[in-house]
This record gives C-alpha cells, sequence and structure tokens, in this order.
C-alpha cells in the first residue's frame, strides 16, 4: 500500500469542553466545505478536452502489457516514494481486468487488481479490493478522469483518502497521470506517472 505522511492534525491529547468540540467541528467543517468549493472551481474540467487527438479509449489502451514509472509527493511537493508499475489488461466484451505489480523504490512490492466495465459513451467503472465503493471515470477527447476512494495505511491506521486522476494520451503508445489525492477536502498529496505500451 502506498504510505503517505499526512501533516493535518488527527487528534489532540489535551482534554476539551463540550462547546469547544462543537467549535472544532464546525470550523472544519467550515473549512473542508471551502476547500472542496475552491477547488471545484479551479479543477480541469473534461470538456475541456473533448477536441483533443489522439482520442483516448480505455479499453484500448489498457489492453495489453505495459510498464509505469512514478513516483508519490506529499502536500508540500517533496517525493517520499518512486515506484515502477507492470500492468497486464484484458478484455472479454465490456469486461476487463487491469493487475497491476508495483516495486517501491524501498523494495515493497504490491499487487491491485482492477476489475473494468465499459458503460459506454466514455464511461467506465472500475473496483479494486483496496478501493471504497466503485470508481467512476469520463473519457473526452484525448484525457481520461477516475474518480474513487482508496484505503491507505498511515502510521499504523488506515485512511480512506479521495483520488481525482487524470490520464492524458500523448500517442499510441505514452500516456501521463496525475492524481490528487485529498482527505477532508483537503490535499494531501499527489500520484505522477508515466505509462508506456510494450
Amino acid at each position: 500500500m502506498t504510505h503517505l505522511p499526512f501533516i493535518l492534525p488527527l487528534s489532540s491529547s489535551r482534554p476539551q469542553s463540550r462547546q469547544h468540540r462543537q467549535r472544532r467541528l464546525v470550523l472544519a467543517g467550515t473549512l473542508s466545505a471551502l476547500a472542496l468549493a475552491l477547488t471545484g472551481c479551479a479543477g480541469p474540467q473534461l470538456a475541456d478536452h473533448a477536441d483533443e487527438t489522439p482520442k483516448f479509449d480505455l479499453q484500448t489502451y489498457f489492453t495489453g502489457d505495459l510498464i509505469g514509472h512514478g513516483m508519490v509527493s506529499d502536500r508540500g511537493g517533496r517525493v517520499i516514494r518512486r515506484f515502477v508499475v507492470d500492468l497486464r489488461g484484458e478484455w472479454h466484451g465490456n469486461e476487463g481486468t487491469l493487475d497491476e505489480q508495483f516495486i517501491y523504490d524501498d523494495g515493497e512490492r504490491q499487487q491491485r487488481i482492477w476489475r473494468l466495465r465499459k458503460l459506454g459513451d466514455g464511461r467506465y467503472s472500475g473496483r479494486a479490493d483496496d478501493v471504497v465503493g466503485e470508481a467512476v471515470g469520463q473519457q473526452a477527447g484525448a484525457a481520461f478522469n477516475w474518480r474513487y476512494t482508496m484505503r491507505l495505511p498511515v502510521r499504523g491506521e488506515v485512511y480512506d483518502v479521495q483520488f481525482d486522476d487524470w490520464i492524458h494520451l500523448i500517442d499510441e503508445k505514452t500516456a501521463l497521470n496525475r492524481a490528487i489525492m485529498s482527505k477532508w477536502g483537503v490535499r494531501v498529496g499527489e500520484v505522477t506517472l508515466s505509462f508506456t505500451r510494450k
């Protein structure tokens, strides 16, 4: 699993009055709503890529063998992990699997198997063992956007972290992937990844 150093204060050892705790919860809720509103306004939109070519088709691109090279950055931009991933995609009709075999710079190995479904009109859904519920994706032009929640272990605890995951097709062999990670509406890190079809 990807390990992320969260810098957000998750707990406090000082006793707090009920009124103080309520004020903190209201403040946290207000800040989260503001962060969501700001990222919603400033974030990329699929429609911005509708006229780009070559057109990105997830099923076509992720068929066969690929290799990826990537890194994980914390919210300050510091690179905290680097990795190589071997991928193999197979499709039977509109149902597919994407087997990802990760090797991290510290020697850790990890496997994730995505179970994918093509829904039509550029839309896809996906599931994996460490993904909460279902990932939803949409293609437009040369871009593809995944949104999902992943369970990530951090310092002995497990957190549900939201991913806003963008893949941009460069040519028939190459794609670039950038995933923004957030928790409680606050950005906590980023994954940058290049894919190459073998």
